[in-house]
């Protein structure tokens, strides 16, 4: 790679975007508490259950569609993968636009069943969350190993994860008051309607076309160490890397708990009543602690990846215990400052030694990230039938044994090729 490539302008253009990523991501799992108001009244004993199909349809989009970013950057590279993930991006919000207006003018037109019903428009909403996590998966499948390659004098690895990581928790942790200072401003959530999205999606559509016009002259320089040329076959599958398999299900069961719990405490606060403004806060203070954990360790060049994953893992799951032993939610927020570094250290420890395999193990990496749509809903589901939220946490705590059974045991890379390219790098 030529030195000239290694300048500051790609790296903190990509890190703009995964601010974008982290602050639509938020907004899409924010909306389960005011879409159960507006969309949801009408749908019976299941509405907690419908309610988390947000969350779901936007990471199965990670689930089906993550590997068709790793061979977009094979076939096109990474400036045209990160363009039509954008493009993807529009659409769903346009979809979600399309949602409220059904919903505000053809209400009438339901799903119908024996004991409730649910409009139209809540159906296209899905399809614009499945569109958002399909673009969201896509953009992380272009940003995760170009950061992780991209050679920025003065940083390592995983510190430049934890930088662009930091930039995308600060649209996570202004994300929820978005959606309840901007979007339903003045409004208390019992008299949400489906109007009051109309303009702001719109508005946020525009703003990323505007990003996407901007982005087709920006220089973005392909790492060709990291992906296969165009047209060249890998000899090996992707699934042989151990230590990558056993990260993938690692980061399901972590992306399993970050989003039940960024998604569903404010749920959990609304049941216990705790007042005008605190589901909001107590999701601000989650995303916050990501935001505070990864830029604090963005000031580490070198930290010990596996390490950290042991240490952070074992106290959210404390801090877990705690909250459902004493029904206090702000000892289950503080679990998000834990939360923030495991994301850089699974993928450094999943992508050990895999040179021209990473664009494809970035690929396949994000399909964990499915596990973000797999327990929320399962939480719902489990809250339904128990009639309460305090002890859905225990779905929780069993994602964190799975981080720290990797991080004990599953991190080894076994592979001697690898092995070989760990010691030569």
């Amino acid at each position: 790679m030529k030195k000239q490539q290694y300048s500051l302008g790609p790296f903190i253009f990509l890190t703009f975007v995964y601010f974008l990523v982290g602050f639509l991501t938020t907004i899409n799992g924010q909306f389960q508490g005011p879409l159960k108001i507006a969309f949801l009244s009408d749908a019976g004993e299941m509405k907690n259950t419908f309610t988390t199909l947000i969350s779901f349809f936007f990471f199965l989009g990670y689930l089906l569609n993550s590997s068709a970013g790793g061979r977009w950057i094979d076939r096109y590279g990474y400036k045209t993968t990160m363009l039509r993930a954008l493009g993807v991006m529009i659409a769903g919000l346009l979809l979600y636009d399309l949602a409220a207006y059904a919903v505000a003018d053809f209400n009438d037109v339901r799903i119908r069943w024996a004991t409730g019903s649910i409009p139209w428009g809540f159906v296209v909403f899905l399809l614009g969350s499945f569109l958002m996590g399909t673009s969201a998966a896509i953009l992380q499948v272009v940003i995760n190993p170009y950061v992780s390659a991209y050679e920025l004098p003065g940083t390592g690895q995983a510190q430049r994860l934890n930088i662009v990581t930091a930039v995308n928790s600060f649209g996570t942790t202004i994300a929820p008051f978005f959606v309840t200072m901007v979007i339903f401003a003045g409004v208390s959530l019992d008299e949400v309607t489906a109007t009051q999205l109309l303009v702001p999606f719109l508005l946020i559509a525009g703003t990323i076309a505007v990003i996407t016009g901007v982005s087709t002259q920006m220089d973005l320089p392909d790492l060709e160490s990291t992906h296969a040329d165009a047209g060249e076959k890998l000899s090996r599958s992707i699934w042989s890397f151990r230590h990558l398999t056993l990260g993938v299900i690692a980061i399901f069961f972590y992306v399993g708990t970050e989003v039940s719990i960024g998604s569903n405490i404010n749920l959990h606060a609304m049941e216990l009543r705790m007042g005008e403004g605190i589901p909001a806060l107590l999701a601000t203070l989650y995303w916050g602690g990501f935001l505070v954990g990864r830029f604090a360790s963005t000031f580490f060049r070198n930290f010990n990846p596996r390490k950290t994953l042991i240490g952070t893992t074992v106290i959210a799951s404390l801090l877990i215990v705690i909250s459902m032993s004493t029904e206090n939610l702000w000892f289950l927020a503080a679990v998000g400052l834990f939360h923030s570094v495991m994301w850089s250290c699974i993928f450094t420890l999943s992508t050990q030694g895999l040179r021209e395999y990473t664009s494809k193990a970035s690929g396949v990496f994000m399909m964990g990230v499915f596990g973000g749509a797999v327990f929320p809903v399962a939480q719902g589901f489990l809250a339904d039938i128990l009639g309460s939220w305090t002890f859905t946490w225990i779905i929780a705590l069993v994602c964190e044994f799975v981080m720290l059974a990797y991080g004990l045991y599953g991190y080894k890379v076994k592979d001697e090729w690898c092995q070989e390219n760990i010691i030569n790098n």
